[in-house]
């Protein structure tokens, strides 16, 4: 009995170990996932904030827009419409901006809309280090509150740092350009009609 029981005892130490290693490797690939996506959406808000800088973006097309159009070109499109998502000036446009357009674990980022405004988020299907998967487990709906995901470590948040960022652009940079083209127009006619 004491013969049988040796094998048995190293199979089970085996199997004990292989499966601690297997977990350890997933852990480690989800927290190794959600340290790029934080540094990312950072990068990202950044080029948006340029794009809209030069560009004044007006809005996006549908409520959930995946990030796939930042490496066209200068003079790589010819309406106002990048992608999905629409621009005032679209001949200031700078790209391409990346060389390859951002993803994770194989998933590109996506721009939100949310009635609290629009939200740079980790796309569909991108499995978290709290063990969330984006779209499943964290909806990404019209009433989603990401603001509260983002403070939130079994949400949109990893050791303190969001996995999410706010995008101020939309509606309010599109009316202030609508009011400056406005008031170009009320001069334009006022100087003509004293010439």
């Amino acid at each position: 009995m004491k013969r049988n029981i040796f094998p048995i005892l190293t199979i089970i130490l085996f199997v004990f170990i292989v499966g601690v290693a297997i977990f350890r490797m997933i852990y480690q690939v989800r927290v190794s996932s959600d340290q790029i996506i934080t540094q990312e959406v950072l990068q990202l808000v950044e080029i948006f904030e340029r794009i809209d800088k030069k560009c004044k973006i007006i809005d996006f097309d549908y409520q959930k827009n995946r990030i796939d159009f930042l490496t066209v070109k200068k003079d790589g499109f010819v309406s106002s419409e990048l992608g999905s998502m629409n621009l005032t000036y679209p001949d200031q446009w700078e790209g391409p901006y990346v060389n390859d357009n951002p993803t994770i674990q194989g998933k590109h980022y996506l721009i939100v809309r949310t009635k609290k405004g629009y939200f740079i988020t980790p796309g569909e299907g991108v499995a978290l280090a709290s063990g969330k998967v984006v779209g499943k487990d964290i909806k990404l709906d019209e009433d989603a509150d990401i603001p509260a995901l983002m403070a939130d470590p079994e949400g949109l948040q990893f050791k303190g740092r969001a996995l999410a960022a706010p995008l101020p652009v939309g509606m309010s940079s599109a009316q202030e350009v609508l009011l400056e083209n406005i008031m170009r127009a009320d001069d334009s006619l006022v100087s003509y009609r004293e010439s």
